[in-house]
């Protein structure tokens, strides 16, 4: 007998849907094709355990199983409940009626208990938009595939509920996420809040326009003086992630795994540290069988490289081309798959090697030259990526211990909604660009117009400061933002002035 179920193939973020076609006939043999992994061609020990352990026969017959479109890979042991339901449908232990009104996928364990799998959002999505009725999937994954509506998800712990389903023994109830009320329930819940940080007011306001306009930021200074825990702030005053947002960036994380069985959506945009030693591939994403990296894990999001210094050079230039495209493509010999990654990058580094160039009080003990070789280990085409560089001063005792109460994240992020919302109205024509971080070169020379007086500052500022021709369109960038934070519709003097002020590492003599 011929029979198929249906599973889903995971490339990238997005799915293709796998037919299982299971024919039981005469003969002894098990043939399993359609280019299909060792995790996979793995399946049948587990199926039979699975089906002997709970009272059901592996039919002792020739068994052909073919799982097409055939040039697809399949991979993993996603596939093992499919091929288990489609070879008792075959050998006539369950109905097979209505097979073809749903997906099936879940990793079997020996006693017929069925693990949790990767990607099962955009399986759900894919699912949808193909018309099929139902998805069962493992319990622990029931709540990310139930944000997709119009599509009954079924959360099952063992093979017998799904055997018992199919013949029509026992009902199950499908999982139901209430998914914009599930969003807006926890969009704003942060642990942290910029109201904890003493002093610190000029790099504050550097965070402010960083946020507003979705620029990337440097800090640099001494140990201690609050870098990390700046940064790990700044996502509480970025604006809200949008329900399409929240949607392609759980997305990722579920085709990396990172999605726990009570989260059905990720409403926090997400923040990832990786740690100086990580190697290019984790970085950008890839692997025998590429999976998003941390840039992509970022998207949405922001990615804060700590001790940017320390990281490998490799690792760092990688990063040049998803910076600007703001999207990640890993091409291999037979496919390419391709991962969003929109990020805003935030670095700390020391500014020398000791730690205390610069400092107030401490003295640096480095040799000379040494600071310049420590800043030259960042490439200038990488730093010409980063809009604002700012100077973080160690705060005296006298701020920390009598500081005014600081202003909260909340207050903060009012300002930075409002600014966005003006370069979202402004780039409605432009569909790929949605803040002025992205702007390019012609769209600078329409939005950022300045006056003679503006002209004129950034002109000294160019030739008294010994600013690099990159720092130029940076600053342009930077001053409109400045002006959409106070609502000017024109850039004043003063906004250029402000700008001028984040170009810290520009300045020839900043290393002595």
């Amino acid at each position: 007998m011929l029979v198929k179920t249906y599973g889903s193939a995971v490339h990238g973020i997005k799915a293709t849907t796998i037919t299982i076609e299971v024919s039981v006939g005469q003969g002894v043999n098990f043939f399993l094709v359609g280019l299909p992994d060792n995790a996979v061609k793995e399946s049948q020990q587990r199926i039979m355990s699975a089906l002997e352990t709970n009272g059901y026969k592996f039919p002792k017959k020739r068994i052909v199983i073919n799982m097409a479109p055939a040039d697809i890979r399949k991979e993993g042991s996603a596939y093992d409940l499919p091929l288990a339901i489609g070879i008792m449908a075959a050998s006539e232990q369950i109905s097979s009626d209505n097979l073809n009104e749903y997906v099936i996928m879940g990793e079997l364990s020996l006693d017929g208990s069925i693990q949790p799998i990767k990607g099962v959002l955009p399986i759900a999505i894919q699912a949808r938009e193909e018309g099929f009725k139902g998805f069962f999937v493992p319990k622990q994954n029931a709540r990310e595939a139930a944000v997709v509506n119009n599509l009954d998800v079924y959360g099952v712990e063992h093979i017998k509920e799904v055997i018992d389903f199919f013949n029509g023994n026992s009902t199950l109830e499908p999982t139901v996420v209430n998914t914009r009320e599930e969003f807006f329930a926890h969009a704003n819940s942060y642990d942290v809040d910029f109201a904890d940080v003493k002093g610190q007011e000029n790099v504050k306001r550097a965070l402010e326009v960083a946020a507003a306009g979705g620029h990337n930021i440097i800090m640099i200074g001494p140990p201690g003086a609050g870098k990390t825990m700046l940064a790990k702030r700044l996502p509480t005053i970025i604006p809200p992630l949008t329900l399409r947002e929240a949607l392609e960036t759980t997305k990722i994380h579920s085709v990396a795994g990172k999605i726990d069985r009570n989260t059905s959506l990720m409403t926090r945009r997400p923040f990832r540290s990786p740690h100086h030693t990580i190697s290019d591939v984790a970085l950008v994403g890839g692997g025998q069988y590429p999976q998003p990296g941390e840039i992509s894990l970022a998207h949405n999001g922001v990615l804060f490289l700590d001790e940017l210094p320390e990281f490998k050079r490799t690792v760092l230039e990688v990063m040049r081309q998803p910076l600007e495209d703001r999207v990640i493509t890993i091409s291999r010999a037979k496919f390419t798959v391709e991962y969003p990654a929109s990020f805003m990058l935030v670095a700390s580094m020391n500014p020398c090697p000791c730690g205390y160039y610069n400092h107030p009080e401490k003295e640096c003990v480095c040799s000379p030259g040494v600071v310049q070789k420590y800043l030259n280990r960042i490439s200038g085409p990488l730093l010409d990526r980063i809009d604002i560089h700012v100077e973080v001063i160690p705060v005296p005792f006298e701020k920390l211990s009598a500081a005014p109460p600081a202003e909260s994240s909340a207050q903060i992020r009012e300002r930075v909604v409002k600014a966005r919302q003006i370069q979202e109205e402004r780039f409605v024509p432009w569909a790929e660009v949605h803040c002025n971080a992205q702007m390019s070169s012609k769209l600078i020379r329409e939005f950022c117009k300045l006056d003679e007086a503006g002209s004129a500052i950034l002109k000294t500022a160019m030739e008294r400061l010994n600013l690099s021709a990159r720092a130029y369109d940076r600053i342009l960038k930077v001053s409109r933002t400045i002006a959409d934070l106070e609502g000017s519709e024109r850039i004043m003097p003063q906004h250029v002035a402000e700008a001028i002020q984040y170009r810290s590492l520009d300045r020839e003599n900043w290393a002595g």
